[in-house]
């Protein structure tokens, strides 16, 4: 083996094993994700600084929000690869939808499930759709952070072809080709969950919160521009290969949350933000 390489760490994908069951790192990483996410959106929400105010959300519509995020997540994750990424697969084969140990979500379609959640909760709740997606994609990216470490974990979405510049480069143990390949996996976990963490993060502090739709705006953007920046570098589904002009499918979908993203982001930005003071002489009798 050449010397710039590093040994793929043969992690078992069934983390803890009791008699016939078995908990995979995959579904770990699902539920360690959600409940991070849930103790952070709780400090969020407690914080009136953060939001020059009391939040719009209140700590126990908080919890019973995170069933319908959840479900939303699950439901439209699968639905999204289904459709997105290998539809004539399931089309011959519909039992193998349910089987979700098997693998196989998509996270734009997981994002599309959690954007039918957060509107259909806030409409029934009467809570601001936008500061509900503010703060669902504020802790976003510590899901995706754990769900890419999963990817990497079993081994699956491995990274394109790197030559011997690439000193992390490893070989999968499930590559019928047995190529050095980039580690893209850890790659999207670095940009999509810690680098986007990060920065939402800071606006938060800085008063994002403040402009409905910013963080949510901002999220869907960075997150576009991370995942295309990280396809350069990832082996397209083996089913669809490249499409048109060396796009793949994960490029064409995120294009579409660019665009999304920058308008929430200017509509977000023109909306004043309110004065504090003005609204503490408005409430006086």
């Amino acid at each position: 083996m050449p010397f710039l390489t590093i040994s793929f760490p043969a992690i078992d994908p069934v983390a803890i094993s009791i008699g016939p069951f078995a908990i995979r790192w995959y579904a770990l990483a699902y539920i360690g994700g959600i409940v991070l996410g849930w103790i952070y959106a709780r400090v969020l929400i407690r914080s009136e600084k953060l939001w020059g105010g009391p939040a719009p959300i209140a700590p126990v519509q908080l919890d019973d929000f995170i069933l319908w995020v959840t479900l939303g997540i699950i439901l439209g994750g699968r639905t999204g690869y289904v459709l997105f990424y290998n539809p004539g697969f399931f089309i011959q084969n519909p039992v193998a939808i349910f089987k979700l140990w098997e693998g196989g979500m998509s996270f734009h379609g997981g994002f599309l499930g959690c954007v039918a959640a957060v509107m259909l909760f806030a409409l029934k709740n009467n809570i601001s759709i936008l500061s509900l997606g503010d703060i669902t994609t504020a802790v976003a990216p510590m899901g995706i952070f754990f769900g890419r470490l999963a990817n990497f974990i079993k081994g699956e979405l491995w990274g394109r072809e790197a030559d011997a510049s690439v000193p992390w480069r490893m070989i999968f143990p499930d590559d019928p080709l047995h190529l050095f390949r980039h580690p893209s996996q850890l790659y999207e976990a670095a940009l999509e969950g810690v680098l986007l963490f990060t920065v939402l993060a800071i606006m938060v502090r800085m008063g994002a919160f403040k402009r409905p739709g910013l963080i949510l705006g901002s999220f869907i953007a960075i997150y576009g521009l991370a995942r295309i920046t990280s396809e350069f570098f990832r082996e397209p589904d083996p089913q669809l290969g490249f499409l048109w002009g060396g796009l793949t499918m994960g490029m064409l979908l995120s294009v579409p949350m660019i665009i999304a993203g920058a308008i929430l982001i200017v509509m977000a930005w023109r909306r004043k933000v309110p004065d504090p003071m003005q609204k503490s002489i408005q409430g006086r009798p």
